[in-house]
């Protein structure tokens, strides 16, 4: 409206000023022209419909909203009902702890004689089988003593074979010395009869009893010899050499020396891995019953658990059991309960608590206990010490709480 206003203003005045101009002319009278309105002008305009924005299709009312979460809940809270409670009643069955470790037999390899450390056949770390050579001493001496021990067995073996000799030797004489004896008794009865006849002078009378008694005398020394030697025998002269004890002492230690001299080569009592051999020197002096190194089962390996005592309740030999390592996710060993210590492990310390003092205070002990576990040779090999979880399945299922079942036993009734 205030364009077309100013457009008939202007149109006025340009008519005002040509009627001026025209010196005399003719005034006319004005006749103000119409100018066509804005609606009309913008009739011709081309009409151009703004752009409508896109139908969304109308959301679900609270309403409905509710009654769908209503709906799922009603599906839900059953289920999860169910399945809660099957977890709670089938959960008590497994006892788990962390407090579990896996153990090995470890030995610490030495030897019981002494001497300078000669050889040293493995390196440290090394997988060794039963009977592989760990070291060696030197065994020189040893080898010595084994050469004095068996000429020794020869020494004795001859100084029996003379005993034997002699002992024969001497039975000959005695059985000649008894010869004389008779031979000397019959000559001292006839000197003796000459004697009494008066025939016989005395003097030979005399040597006749003289004779007599020094082959008595020469009998009895023999005799005494002959037990000497029989008792050197062991007073069985026709007993073989072999069963004299003195031979038995020389081949005992020539066995010792035999024992020793293989003791300076040391072999590995089982298989295994052999650790700290490091502290193991060429030309080191050895004590006999020093450690030498140590030597780690790779057979006989076990799970060491310390459960609380609340958590044994179920929980007895040969139940299953499955051992997860944490060295290695993902990998279960199967296991079985093999024993349980029959006391706890404060019994066992050195200085026991003494709960007679007035400021007790209760504390959960634990039990020892142990488990084999099986060693696939597809599964990661298994070290002393290592943290695992241990599960061991009861088979005691733990029941639903007190007043589960006394609802139930109502709504029954």
């Amino acid at each position: 409206m205030d364009d077309a206003a100013r457009n008939t203003e202007a149109a006025a005045s340009e008519e005002a000023e040509q009627g001026s101009s025209g010196g005399g002319a003719e005034i006319r009278q004005f006749e103000p022209k119409t100018l066509p309105r804005a609606e009309t002008i913008a009739k011709d305009v081309p009409e151009t419909k703004p752009e409508m924005p896109a139908q969304v299709a109308p959301g679900p009312t609270p309403r409905h909203r509710r009654n769908r979460t209503r709906r799922l809940l009603f599906v839900l809270l059953p289920i999860a009902f169910v399945v809660g409670g099957y977890y709670y009643v089938t959960g008590g069955q497994v006892m788990s702890t962390d407090n579990a470790y896996v153990q090995a037999d470890i030995l610490g390899i030495s030897t019981d004689v002494a001497g300078i450390v000669g050889e040293i056949d493995v390196r440290d770390n090394q997988p060794v089988k039963a009977g592989d050579v760990l070291f060696r001493l030197d065994d020189r001496q040893f080898r010595f003593a084994l050469e004095r021990a068996d000429a020794q067995i020869g020494v004795i073996g001859n100084d029996l074979a003379a005993l034997k000799a002699s002992y024969k030797g001497m039975q000959s004489q005695i059985e000649q010395a008894h010869s004389d004896i008779a031979f000397y008794e019959t000559a001292f009865k006839r000197q003796q009869d000459l004697a009494t006849k008066s025939v016989a002078s005395q003097a030979t009378f005399d040597q006749a009893r003289h004779d007599l008694d020094s082959a008595r005398l020469k009998l009895a020394q023999l005799e005494s010899q002959l037990a000497g030697i029989a008792a050197n025998l062991n007073g069985k002269p026709d007993a073989p050499a072999e069963d004299h004890p003195r031979y038995k002492d020389a081949v005992a230690a020539r066995a010792e020396a035999q024992r020793q001299l293989d003791h300076t080569t040391v072999r590995a009592p089982m298989d295994g891995i052999v650790t700290n051999v490091p502290s193991l020197q060429k030309g080191q002096y050895l004590e006999a019953a020093t450690n030498a190194f140590s030597l780690v089962s790779t057979d006989h390996v076990w799970v060491q658990a310390n459960p609380k005592e609340t958590e044994l309740t179920w929980v007895k030999p040969g139940q299953e059991a499955e051992v997860y390592v944490d060295t290695y996710p993902g990998a279960v060993w199967k296991g079985t309960v093999d024993s349980i210590s029959p006391a706890s492990a404060a019994s066992f310390s050195l200085l026991p608590a003494q709960n007679t003092s007035g400021n007790w205070v209760k504390v959960v002990q634990r039990i020892a206990m142990r488990v084999k576990i099986e060693t696939p040779p597809d599964q990661p090999r298994l070290r002393a010490g290592m943290s695992v979880t241990l599960d061991i399945d009861t088979g005691h299922a733990r029941g639903l709480p007190g007043f589960v079942g006394e609802a139930v036993g109502k709504v029954s009734q």
